[in-house]
Formats: C-alpha cells, sequence, structure tokens
C-alpha cells in the first residue's frame, strides 16, 4: 500500500498574495494564434471586427488576465508602424521569425480591441522591438498609444479612430535576445546596455510603466544565470522584473522524468531569485526584481523541430505550425507547473501560458468550424478561477519516486490558497504516480471549514485521452468520491495520474 501523503494548512504560514497577472497569456503572430484564431472575418460566429465571439467566450472562461503581444520570435522583426491605421492599407511584410508572410491585418488596435472585449481584466502586455529596432521607435510607439493627444503620434492613433489612449502599462524590452535564433541576437554586455537605455527614456515619458527584463531564453542556455548578472547589474533600478521562459515534453518516453517537470520549473525560478538579489546585495539595494514566467507550456519541441527540417516553409500565411493536440498526461503536467507557480507567488508576479489559441494552446479552432477546449484548458480555467488570493506555505511529507532527469521526486505536488474575504481554502494538488492513488490527509489548523465543497480530478483510464475535432468532450473533469472534511483534517484518495482541484468552505 503507498504511504500517506500529508501536509498542513496554517493561516500563520503564507508565501505571498496571488497577482492575477500569474494567471496571463500571450498571442504571438505564429500560425494560425491570431490569424484564424483569433480573427476570422466570414466565419459564422465572427463580429463586426473579424473576432470569433466563440474563442471569445472561451477566453472568458478560461479566465486570462496579461496577455502579452505581439511576440515572441515575431516581436524582433515588428514594425509597429505596419499594424496601425486603415487595415487594408498596411504592408505585407516578411515574418523572419517564423518564415511566414504577416498581413498586418491585425494589428495594435485590434490588439486592444480584443482585450476589452474579453473583460477588464484582461491587461494588455506589449513588447517591443529590440532586435532591429531600438530606444526611438519604443519611445514613438509608446507616445502612440499612451499619449492622450496634442502630439502627431498620439493625434495619429485619434485619426485611426481610437480617441482614447491604450493605457499600456506593462511593457516587455524585447525577447529572447540571448538565443542565436533571434533575429538582432545580442551578446548580454549589448542587451543589457539598450535595454537600460530604452528602460530610461520610457520612464521620461512615463514614470509608472512596468518594465520587463529578458532574462535567458531557457535555463539550458549555456549563458544562464551570467546573462541575468550581467544585465541587471545594467538595468537593476530601471525595471521591475526579469523574464523566464520554459517549456517541457516527454521524451525517450520517460513519462516519470515528464510527470516531475515542475522540479525543474521550480529550481529555474530559486536561481534567478537567487540571482536577482545577488545583484541587488551587490549594489546596496533594497528594491526587489520579480519574475515574469512569461513563457510556459508543455510544448513538443521535437516534433516542431523534426517537421521544420523536413518541410521548410516558403513564405505561407497563418500555417498550422505548432499545434499540439494535449493529452491527459499533458494536462496533469501543465497543472504541477502551474502549483509550482502559485508556489513562487512572493517573486513570480507575471506569467503567461505560451499561447492561446491554436499554437500550443488551451483552445483549438477549425476554420469556419467549432473551436473548443484541449484538455490543458481544465486546471488553468480552474486555478486563474479558484486560486486568487493569499498562497499558503504548503510543505509536502510525501511518498517519492524516482526519475532518470530530476532523481527523487514527491508523488505529491502541491499547494493552497487561502480566499482572505470569504476564508474559503483551494488545494491544487497532482499524483505524479502512473497506476497507483495516493492517499492524501491534511490538517487544517486555526481554520474555520466545515466542507468540502468540490473535488474535480482531470485523470482518465488513458492517459493519452485527448479532445479534437472529432471527439471535442472527450476530456473534461470529473468529481471525486469520498473526499471528506472532519475533525479538522482533509482526507482523499488521489487518482493514479491525476490533477485535482479541492475546495473548502
Amino acid at each position: 500500500m503507498t504511504r500517506t501523503a500529508r501536509f498542513t494548512l496554517d493561516p500563520a504560514f503564507t508565501v505571498g498574495e496571488v497577482n492575477p497577472r500569474l494567471f496571463g497569456s500571450f498571442v504571438e503572430h505564429l500560425g494560425r494564434c491570431v490569424y484564424d484564431g483569433i480573427h476570422e472575418p466570414g466565419h459564422p460566429s465572427a463580429d463586426e471586427a473579424g473576432l470569433r465571439t466563440d474563442v471569445l467566450d472561451l477566453v472568458r472562461e478560461l479566465g486570462v488576465t496579461a496577455i502579452r503581444y505581439p511576440g515572441g520570435n515575431f516581436v524582433s522583426g515588428y514594425r509597429w508602424e505596419d499594424s496601425v491605421g486603415p487595415a487594408d492599407e498596411r504592408p505585407r511584410r516578411l515574418d523572419l521569425a517564423w518564415r511566414s508572410t504577416e498581413t498586418n491585418r491585425f494589428g495594435l488596435s485590434e490588439y486592444i480591441g480584443f482585450l476589452r472585449k474579453i473583460g477588464p481584466q484582461a491587461e494588455p502586455m506589449l513588447a517591443v522591438n529590440l532586435g532591429t529596432r531600438g530606444v526611438q521607435e519604443a519611445i514613438q510607439l509608446q507616445e502612440y498609444a499612451n499619449h492622450p493627444s496634442g502630439t502627431e503620434l498620439s493625434d495619429r492613433r485619434i485619426a485611426h479612430g481610437d480617441k482614447d489612449p491604450f493605457g499600456i502599462r506593462l511593457w516587455c524590452l524585447g525577447n529572447e535576445m540571448d538565443g542565436p535564433w533571434q533575429t538582432g541576437h545580442k551578446t548580454a554586455e549589448e542587451y543589457g546596455r539598450l535595454a537600460a537605455e530604452t528602460a530610461r527614456a520610457m520612464r521620461q515619458m512615463d514614470p509608472s510603466v512596468e518594465l520587463v527584463a529578458c532574462g535567458s531564453s531557457s535555463r539550458a542556455m549555456p549563458t544562464f544565470a551570467a546573462w541575468e548578472a550581467t544585465v541587471l547589474a545594467e538595468t537593476y533600478d530601471l525595471v521591475d522584473h526579469v523574464s523566464l521562459h520554459a517549456y517541457y515534453e516527454e521524451t525517450d518516453g520517460d513519462r516519470d522524468s515528464f510527470l516531475a517537470s515542475a522540479v525543474d520549473m521550480e529550481s529555474f525560478i530559486e536561481s534567478v531569485v537567487a540571482t536577482c538579489d545577488h545583484i541587488g546585495a551587490r549594489l546596496k539595494s533594497t528594491k526587489k526584481i520579480n519574475l515574469s514566467f512569461d513563457e510556459w507550456n508543455v510544448w513538443y519541441m521535437a516534433r516542431f523541430q523534426q517537421d521544420a527540417a523536413e518541410n521548410p516553409l516558403d513564405w505561407p500565411e497563418a500555417p498550422r505550425l505548432l499545434e499540439d493536440n494535449y493529452s491527459v498526461t499533458d494536462a496533469v503536467v501543465l497543472g504541477s507547473l502551474l502549483i509550482a507557480l502559485l508556489r513562487h507567488a512572493d517573486r513570480v508576479t507575471v506569467a503567461c501560458l505560451a499561447q492561446l489559441v491554436n499554437v500550443i494552446a488551451p483552445i483549438m479552432t477549425e476554420p469556419g468550424g467549432p473551436a473548443w477546449r484541449q484538455t490543458t484548458f481544465f486546471p488553468f480555467a480552474q486555478a486563474a478561477r479558484h486560486g486568487r488570493g493569499q498562497v499558503l506555505d504548503v510543505r509536502v511529507d510525501s511518498p517519492t519516486y524516482g526519475t532518470a532527469k530530476y532523481g527523487e521526486a514527491d508523488l505529491l505536488h502541491a499547494t493552497a490558497v487561502l480566499d482572505p474575504e470569504s476564508g474559503a481554502v483551494t488545494v491544487f494538488a497532482v499524483n505524479r504516480s502512473q497506476d497507483t492513488a495516493l492517499p492524501l490527509e491534511v490538517a487544517l489548523h486555526a481554520m474555520d471549514l466545515s466542507a468540502v465543497a468540490e473535488h474535480q480530478v482531470i485523470a482518465d483510464a488513458d492517459p493519452e485521452a485527448r479532445n479534437t475535432l472529432a471527439e471535442p468532450e472527450r476530456v473534461a473533469p470529473h468529481p471525486a468520491e469520498g473526499t471528506l472534511l472532519a475533525g479538522g483534517t482533509l482526507t482523499a484518495a488521489l487518482e493514479p495520474l491525476s490533477w485535482n482541484m479541492i475546495r473548502l468552505v
């Protein structure tokens, strides 16, 4: 019999408050994320702006907040001027990042319009091009987007039909500038200096902006940590966040390691925090740099790289790229990655699931046809809805299992969030065992909780089960049986290879 996994919850011991931006997403001009995803004029559900209202409904249900745009690798060749003004007069451009043709039919105004239709929770997070452009273009974009009126650029926005400023507060200073694949790739010294100059100019226009400096594009980069240290030495007093990017996939049939991907994510976060604080100490600064985990997901990158080598693109419009179809196993791993982000909510204050529609996304669409939820939709939507408030300090006593990549890992990965207003607590938990249910006991100290409101599970007898165009509802959350709260102790049995959301009231 598997040993019981245990932890204790006490409202006196917290990690930090969840920033709503932790449930952000990412829209890049890549594949069918924008065209045939968000924007499809002529679709039966399209509104007057060409936005698919069926997709808008799913985006609202998903619960995303900050949406990063327009890239990604795309931004390093981006000319913002191409994306404004009458859509039928905008130029067509070659996009070097994804070897595609960009029509610019969907641009800056359409992006802001899309966010406004999602609702007030959807916040713009705009990236500036520091690959092929620089300080001047960044502040020109800022002036066009945010200055009320009375200058050439702000009046140009008004002439284009947008009387009100866009009010963009959160800005990314380029994208993955450490990567040799990036158009305009730079050394840490080159990028750090350019980022500092750009940040200084943007703050001259508006001291209240929040700025994200590029960290390493992955923990595996040979320059990891040294890159962050060099960049932050230049920008520490000028930026608010440093970025992290991480993608995970099952390789060589090693599912045990894949299920423990969050072990790597948590270590990555803690390493970047240590680097930030080291630079702060060197500079004798009391300021804390926060983390923007603005690209994260399960992505079968090896498949994409093989396909790209075998089938090179010849500048198509909106090709089918990176359209991974996610399994129950992928959903459990994604849920575990969400738990990792919540467990570090004191420093991870922005996070963007990459991406939103069609491209390694929780939402899929068919041109002229339906939109549906992937398996990964459900843990994100549940966390975005119920993972608000104070993250409680969860220290598990769990049986472990061996992995080839990460050594011994806990079978239980868990966190809990307290809603200070209602007093309700939501436990998010993953059982990494592929074949055995995991008994769980949670001791509740000094909490006025009396009942289990619900225990929803993502699990399936077939760990490869997935939602498709033919079977869009094959996988969905289901209620657990036997979960009890009595005498100040929660008891449950977590199904094998499962994501669990347990709400206590």
